[in-house]
């Protein structure tokens, strides 16, 4: 049966293993996540659970997301995301005890946005040379044919915005759990500033 559960991110840090070696870890407050509806395949044509996270003022959300809320019973919460193949009844609640040290995952976040950046930042580039000389120095370079097509072609790579993707890191170890405090640490970063939200996932 799939597992997965939101989570806001608190940061990184680093534990020591028994062992002695320091391991690289992203913290993850994991949960608590109540259901909101639940999807089957009779009537939504798929088996699914929705999940909502993150208490916050009836203020700030519109009356869709609110009348949504209520008829679940459940009070206003930040972020609503989907689960298929999970199981649940509505107003059940998911804790970051739904996941065990040494579980494989794979977290699903927005990127940092970076703004508008250069082609070196945005895309790698490693530019021209660093001598006096040079007048070719973080440009892109060539762009394109000038006779045929006489156009740049879409999908070229130049500068633009950066960040602000939705990405998902696949492959990430469970060094840890405080189920306490509901708090799941990850080997390695995880995609996101601080504080962002980002779905956790359980991988075969």
């Amino acid at each position: 049966m799939a597992t997965g559960i939101l989570a806001k991110k608190l940061g990184m840090t680093q534990i020591y293993q028994d062992t002695g070696k320091v391991v690289p870890v992203s913290v993850l407050r994991a949960g608590p996540c109540v259901v909101s509806q639940v999807k089957t395949t009779d009537k939504d044509g798929y088996d699914a659970i929705q999940l909502a996270f993150g208490v916050l003022r009836e203020s700030l959300l519109d009356k869709a997301q609110l009348g949504h809320l209520k008829k679940a019973k459940i009070g206003p919460h930040r972020t609503i995301s989907e689960f298929r193949g999970m199981a649940g009844e509505v107003g059940q609640e998911f804790k970051a005890d739904l996941f065990n040290v040494g579980d494989k995952i794979r977290v699903v976040g927005i990127t940092k946005g970076k703004g508008f950046q250069g082609s070196m930042k945005r895309h790698g580039f490693h530019g021209g040379p660093a001598a006096h000389g040079s007048k070719f120095h973080r440009a892109p370079g060539s762009l394109g044919a000038n006779t045929f097509p006489a156009e740049v072609w879409r999908g070229k790579k130049m500068p633009g915005r950066a960040g602000g993707l939705r990405i998902t890191v696949r492959n990430l170890r469970i060094i840890a759990v405080d189920a306490e405090n509901n708090l799941l640490f990850v080997k390695g970063a995880v995609p996101g500033a601080r504080t962002s939200r980002v779905r956790v996932e359980a991988m075969s």
